[in-house]
């Protein structure tokens, strides 16, 4: 946390960004009730079990039009591979199939690095 905090002090931003540390989706949740469609982006890179969790909550945060990015979408190409069956890359196959379908987002996946799926929210 000192590492980043320096790095936000000197990109002159500090003022805007409030770190929170702590469970993931417990602090999702606690934003939900005041800062509804309230985000222009959110960025998950978590435990990949939690990627639907955590994607459903940021939907909510994000306003219309807002990014959701989400990284390791291509997990070293495992998720194509349909012998790996590993709880991560399952859990990741699922996610990837669940964006693809979900109505509420203009969806793109980018094969750089480890994967990374944009959605743009669309109601």
């Amino acid at each position: 946390m000192a590492v980043a905090c320096t790095h936000w002090a000197a990109a002159g931003c500090s003022h805007k960004v409030e770190a929170r540390l702590g469970p993931a989706l417990e602090t999702l949740d606690t934003l939900l009730p005041s800062s509804a469609a309230s985000f222009d982006l959110a960025f998950i890179d978590a435990d990949k079990r939690g990627y639907t969790e955590y994607y459903e909550r940021c939907l909510q945060l994000v306003r219309v039009g807002g990014l959701v990015c989400v990284d390791n979408t291509l997990w070293y190409g495992r998720v194509a591979d349909d012998q790996e069956q590993d709880a991560q890359t399952v859990a990741l196959r699922a996610f990837n199939a669940a964006v693809l379908c979900d109505d509420r987002v203009s969806h793109a996946m980018v094969p750089i690095g480890d994967g990374l799926t944009l959605l743009r929210r669309r109601v």
